[in-house]
């Protein structure tokens, strides 16, 4: 059903446009597995990410919407191996020169809330696989600033819309070291599409979101030169 169309789907929280703005969370430990995501709230909220603009207005995105539990399984141990991948990393950059720092309480939540997100991906009820026409590698900064701002308003626009349909959402790439495989489980053509995250979509395990801590302006704010 259309969002144009009288009596269509609108539930949701009740927020005002600053509230959804500062409320819209990267949601892992609070996406709610075992509940079903209707059908009609996604097409919603691709309608309302089409709106978005883009580059010459060509509106050359896609999005693929993974429901099936085989796919979905076969995502996650993709995102899984990358999230491996990435720890090994970090570890890796801790040596008797350089020891590891004592995390802060905020760090040692998000890497929970991120491990236990890699544990869980394949259970996710929707995985939306955003894709976009062409392919950054070997572009210039400026290409690769086109594509990519023709792609990111329009994910971050489904992501506000299911914010404020009850939906939790985070933006995550760490299965795009292996965007080629998954490509394939997908039947994705890679050379001509690139893939640029993967965000995990479910109805939230309560409502209330909080703004998150930033830094004040001034610190990052530049008024007319650096």
């Amino acid at each position: 059903m259309s969002l144009s169309e009288p009596g269509a789907s609108r539930a949701g929280v009740e927020l005002s446009p600053d509230e959804l703005l500062s409320t819209t969370r990267s949601v892992r430990r609070r996406l709610d597995l075992a509940r079903q995501v209707d059908a009609a709230l996604i097409e919603e909220c691709l309608e309302l990410a089409q709106q978005a603009p883009t580059g010459g207005n060509q509106q050359g995105w896609s999005f693929v919407v993974v429901t099936n539990p085989d796919t979905r399984r076969a995502l996650g141990a993709l995102y899984k191996q990358g999230w491996d991948a990435y720890l090994q990393t970090i570890q890796a950059r801790v040596t008797p020169e350089v020891p590891a720092a004592t995390p802060s309480r905020d760090t040692l939540r998000a890497y929970r809330s991120a491990q236990y997100l890699a544990d869980h991906m394949g259970e996710v009820p929707v995985l939306v696989i955003p894709c976009i026409d062409g392919r950054t590698e070997g572009a210039s900064t400026a290409d690769q600033a086109s594509l990519w701002g023709s792609i990111l308003p329009a994910v971050w626009s489904f992501m506000l819309a299911a914010r404020a349909r009850g939906l939790g959402t985070c933006w995550t790439t760490l299965h795009l070291p292996h965007e080629r495989e998954a490509a394939e489980v997908l039947g994705i053509p890679h050379e001509e599409v690139m893939q640029a995250a993967m965000i995990p979509v479910a109805h939230t395990i309560g409502e209330e979101f909080r703004p998150g801590p930033r830094r004040a302006l001034d610190t990052f704010v530049h008024w007319d030169r650096w």
